[in-house]
């Protein structure tokens, strides 16, 4: 059964408030100058990741005893590390690895929170309370020491890195989307499509999730930013990637005993951790600015 006309004007209302136009929506984003920085940064991040074995000038895992700890040259732009390694080889790989865990994590806490939200939120009841209560406890943590306890408990690996990474975001999506569902549910197209005949779950996908996708979409990108530095601190303590795959967070580690005869072994993944970070919070500013209404002035 079809939805009823006089839920239309409502819905649609709704629709185009929470998702606008492909090139009205570029245009508002494209507006700030940070977010232009913060997406041009990311595009060049992502084809760097992408192109590494093109672009590297070096094999990032290959040893040369001989040239250990030489500074920044010609034949190595950001010098070498204790081993040898060319750094900037080891810093595009690298990407590869950020870029990697802050999707894949992001995308587990989106998919896991947003399930949990809608329920909640929709369903009310012993549901909501058990649900919440739990994100209650997840959040009780701070979110770097629940990470490294999760992954000091699984193993040191990359995959558990994710994991862990994913789980701690989980409570951020969950009480978000919940807080959306809530303000939707009573809608009064809502009840016009509940009056006729829509299933729980049709209403759910097709009137409720759509109101709700501005706000995830900017939950997203800051939670990017977030995962990418806590894989860094988790390969630091030695419980992400592990040698000799390339990482900025392991790069620090091994860099952080030559500060004073060698600083450039920490300048380097620490500007990309920092500028990777910074225009993912950039984006997401901008994201909120051409996403919310109240702020397109």
């Amino acid at each position: 059964m079809s939805t009823p006309a006089i839920a239309r004007p409502l819905e649609l209302a709704v629709s185009r408030a929470a998702a606008p136009r492909a090139p009205v929506f570029l245009g508002r984003l494209l507006r700030g100058h940070l977010a232009k920085v913060g997406l041009a940064v990311i595009a060049a991040l992502v084809v760097g990741a992408a192109l590494a074995p093109s672009l590297a000038p070096h094999d990032p895992v290959e040893q040369r005893l001989e040239r250990m700890l030489e500074p920044p040259g010609r034949a190595h732009l950001l010098g070498t590390d204790d081993l040898g390694r060319d750094i900037l080889s080891r810093l595009v790989y690298g990407a590869r690895v950020s870029l990697l865990v802050g999707l894949l994590s992001v995308g587990i806490s989106l998919v896991v929170g947003v399930s949990l939200g809608l329920v909640a939120g929709y369903r009310g009841g012993w549901i909501d309370e058990v649900v919440m209560r739990a994100m209650d406890g997840l959040l009780a943590f701070p979110a770097l020491v629940l990470a490294l306890a999760i992954t000091a408990a699984l193993g040191p690996s990359l995959r558990n890195a994710m994991i862990a990474i994913g789980i701690v975001g989980i409570p951020g999506f969950a009480r978000l989307v919940r807080g959306q569902v809530l303000s939707l549910r009573g809608q009064e197209f809502i009840e016009a499509a509940r009056a006729g005949g829509l299933g729980d779950v049709r209403i759910v996908l097709r009137h409720i999730v759509p109101g709700t996708l501005a706000p995830i979409i900017v939950h997203a990108s800051l939670r990017v930013a977030f995962a990418v530095l806590a894989e860094a601190g988790l390969s630091f303590l030695g419980l992400g990637v592990q040698p000799p795959t390339p990482s900025w967070g392991a790069m620090l580690s091994a860099g952080r005993e030559y500060l004073e005869t060698a600083p450039w072994l920490c300048m380097a993944p620490g500007a990309a951790i920092f500028v990777t970070t910074l225009s993912f919070n950039f984006v997401g500013d901008g994201l909120r600015d051409a996403l919310d209404p109240r702020l397109r002035t």
